[in-house]
């Protein structure tokens, strides 16, 4: 989460030193992994156990036959992905991924994993979600060539190779559908686009609350036009207004910081809260939320909170 004046958590992009957690008793009883056990320290979870009830996936290429942009069924776009609250997840931006976390959405790196791998995930009947940073311009990703210098702002606080860019600027955006293209062709189900919230982190550019709201709609438009799923990633301030433009959250440390009620709108939709904190034990049970404990690297290891 990058938020002004903290130093937080977000997602990395390169595989930074191990933050090695001890794991600790939760609220009276264990972390447990997904299948029920006890989860060792530093340990991703085993078994791949079924997927939850209700969360369902499209067919097994990943993508609804005919997406598009969808159809309209009682207001949500049919074909795309809509998790319910509850539903299991796995987060993985490092290392080779494992594949038999018991989780019925998976959430890893759209550029690095290759097609093999999602290919592996739908086999076994997994969501495949495709993680990209839709708000900074990291240099050594494969587009990176593709982005205007005038359009590369302030760096980012903590993260060496990445720079805030500006969300207004045309060829921005045209990068961010091509990414998004390439999520289809890999047949993610759906992407997360990060740092969504530039405007807060003083980004070199006159972005302000309302540019950031444009921007995180055509995000969301641009994946349904698609056949994918989109989540809302951190942006806390904004969720009362996008909650209806995006099918699922994914928050990061909203317990440590006493955010996580800014996500009810979600919670009263219906919608999925995905919930991971950076810490080796589990905060009070938050209804609505699917709650994890990762590693700050976000290598495999993983402990399912109550």
């Amino acid at each position: 989460m990058l938020l002004p004046l903290r130093a937080a958590p977000r997602y990395p992009t390169t595989l930074l030193a191990t933050c090695a957690l001890a794991l600790l008793a939760c609220g009276g009883g264990q972390v447990s992994t997904q299948d029920g056990g006890s989860a060792g320290a530093g340990s991703p979870d085993s078994g791949v156990g079924a997927p939850d009830a209700g969360a369902g996936r499209p067919d097994a290429g990943g993508l609804p036959p005919d997406a598009g942009a969808g159809s309209l069924d009682g207001g949500v776009l049919a074909g795309i992905w809509h998790p319910p609250t509850g539903t299991t997840f796995q987060l993985q931006l490092t290392g080779t991924i494992d594949t038999t976390v018991s989780a019925t959405m998976y959430d890893i790196d759209l550029f690095d994993v290759p097609q093999s791998t999602l290919d592996g995930l739908h086999t076994k009947g997994r969501i495949v979600i495709c993680y990209f940073s839709a708000g900074t311009y990291e240099n050594w990703r494969s587009d990176a060539s593709s982005f205007p210098s005038s359009a590369i702002g302030n760096p980012v606080a903590g993260w060496a190779g990445e720079w805030w860019v500006d969300t207004r600027n045309s060829t921005v955006r045209s990068i961010m559908k091509a990414r998004m293209d390439l999520a289809v062709q890999k047949k993610c189900d759906g992407v997360d686009p990060d740092n969504v919230d530039g405007y807060t982190n003083g980004p070199g550019f006159p972005l302000t609350a309302t540019t950031q709201l444009d921007y995180n709609r055509f995000l969301a438009a641009e994946a349904h036009a698609r056949g994918l799923s989109v989540g809302l990633k951190n942006d806390v301030g904004q969720v009362t207004d996008l909650a209806s433009s995006f099918d699922w959250a994914l928050n990061e440390e909203c317990s440590k910081y006493s955010e996580c009620a800014t996500l009810q709108p979600f919670v009263q939709a219906a919608k999925a809260v995905f919930h991971v904190e950076y810490t080796s034990t589990c905060p009070a049970p938050i209804s609505g939320h699917s709650l994890i404990l990762k590693n700050l690297n976000l290598d495999a290891w993983r402990a399912v909170c109550p």
